[in-house]
């Protein structure tokens, strides 16, 4: 009898702490044993000369989410599954949207229907809160939080999801009493629409003014009173897809006062930047909140990625048709910026490309890369040890890299429904040959192998690193981080 199900062997493992060589045996779908020279398994890998990585967990991306009358998203979760599986990504986490005057409960019941049995890779949901009720308050939200649905996105901008600092305090409330992590797009709505209309009034319509209607100031006043919000409540939140220097600035002054503020970058801040979108109507394809910067910035965001200032590394994946009426031209016309549907695609080029910019770089360590894109994702949702690391008793989520493999971008080459990346030509050296969900092959060897339906919905726990801090009496009054009910009493203990 075979002692495991699958051995991989002789590769290189890599998680967020060590880098170590050794073997994975998998059973049941979860690694049982690492080591050398482990017995045969039914199933034998060899990963000599490569890289044994967790799977990626894409914690920001957008599939077949509701949108406004006209427009749809070009991935479903069936493409937008695969297209992730492709690029060593095993779990994603997209958004099951509100829609004003309907039940935050709605909502969800209606993405697991969107998702149905379509999904290759793993998923959980965040949810979008647009109209939080009384009801959604006091009875939808804590219910939700309690069945696993323990993170949801809050915006101050867009007209028809923007809350006013009343809503977002109570949401922030609702967070700290039922352990639940709040993400914040912070750009400032009041600022961006008298900007727009300004453009507008001169004539100023085409896809490069997107630009030019959210500076960098937008997104610091709105990044400051998010982290302003967040400290009157006493809870941590996630500032998502933090693009430039004076946002970070803000983060950093954050961080050096003591509060919990976590931050979330993305492709677009390091590989693009303003001027992809001066570009005629072509520049469409990048328009995206908050839009990418300069070519300084990028600099500045590397740096952030380095030394710790963010958390995480996510797609922020928003799929539309640049030449569908249903997409970046909505009604089969080249409309003015305002009425660009926001977004860009990025969920199979997430991990090339920042391995390839970063870790073979020296940016950033192959450790932190796998930090920032599996193991601190899935703190920050609820979902580690199960996922983002390679470990006895994780899901046996596992990518196995070529870090030589050369690549060229190229958007036919990609497994998305998308007709464009943003990052076409681009040169990327390292792109994962074989990706393990649950154990199993989704893909290898160019193909993929899984059938639609192998991912499975992962309701999430309530992390860790979305509890407040408290203030100690026996620390003077400072701020301490709030310990779980057994180390906290061992703490109380000692103190006496």
């Amino acid at each position: 009898m075979d002692h495991f199900d699958t051995v991989v062997r002789n590769g290189l493992i890599a998680t967020a702490c060590d880098t170590m060589a050794a073997d994975i045996g998998i059973r049941d779908g979860r690694v049982v044993a690492l080591g050398q020279g482990l017995a045969r398994g039914r199933h034998e890998m060899d990963a000599s000369g490569k890289l044994v990585l967790p799977g990626g967990v894409d914690a920001h991306c957008h599939l077949d989410q509701p949108m406004g009358e006209g427009l749809k998203m070009a991935d479903d979760f069936l493409s937008g599954t695969r297209s992730a599986a492709c690029g060593g990504t095993t779990t994603v986490i997209p958004f099951a949207a509100q829609i004003k005057g309907q039940s935050l409960r709605a909502a969800v019941e209606d993405y697991h229907r969107r998702a149905g049995e379509k999904a290759l890779v793993d998923y959980a949901f965040h949810m979008i809160v647009t109209d939080p009720t009384e009801a959604v308050l006091k009875e939808e939200l804590p219910a939700l939080i309690a069945e696993g649905y323990t993170s949801f996105k809050i915006y101050m901008t867009y007209e028809d999801m923007k809350l006013d600092d009343r809503q977002i305090l109570r949401l922030l409330a609702v967070a700290r009493q039922h352990g639940a992590l709040a993400m914040v797009h912070a750009e400032n709505a009041d600022c961006i629409a008298w900007l727009s209309e300004a453009l507008e009034a001169a004539g100023h319509t085409a896809p490069k003014y997107h630009a030019e209607s959210r500076p960098m100031v937008v997104e610091r006043e709105a990044t400051h009173r998010a982290i302003a919000l967040s400290e009157l409540v006493d809870v941590p939140i996630l500032i998502v897809h933090v693009s430039g220097r004076e946002a970070i600035d803000q983060i950093r002054w954050a961080h050096a006062h003591g509060l919990r503020i976590y931050a979330e970058t993305c492709p677009q801040y390091l590989f693009l930047t303003a001027s992809n979108l001066d570009e005629g109507y072509e520049g469409a394809k990048c328009v995206c909140s908050p839009p990418p910067r300069d070519k300084a910035n990028q600099r500045i965001v590397w740096d952030g990625l380095s030394n710790g200032l963010f958390t995480i590394f996510s797609s922020d994946h928003a799929p539309f048709r640049f030449d569908d009426p249903q997409g970046k031209k909505p009604g089969g016309k080249e409309v003015a910026f305002p009425y660009i549907p926001n977004g860009i695609p990025g969920l199979e080029t997430r991990l090339p490309l920042l391995f390839s910019e970063g870790v073979r770089t020296g940016r950033i360590t192959l450790n932190q890369f796998v930090a920032l894109t599996a193991t601190n994702p899935a703190k920050l949702y609820g979902l580690n040890p199960r996922k983002g690391t390679i470990a006895i008793g994780s899901d046996a989520d596992i990518a196995i890299w070529d870090p030589h493999k050369e690549v060229i971008i190229e958007n036919h080459r990609l497994h998305h429904d998308v007709d464009y990346t943003p990052y076409e030509g681009m040169r990327v050296t390292g792109w994962p040959v074989t990706t393990l969900v649950r154990g199993e092959r989704v893909w290898d060897d160019g193909q993929v192998c899984a059938p639609r339906g192998h991912g499975r919905f992962l309701p999430c726990g309530k992390p860790d690193m979305a509890r407040p801090k408290v203030v100690d009496p026996a620390a003077g009054g400072h701020y301490v981080a709030n310990l779980p009910d057994a180390l906290g009493k061992l703490a109380q203990s000692n103190r006496a």
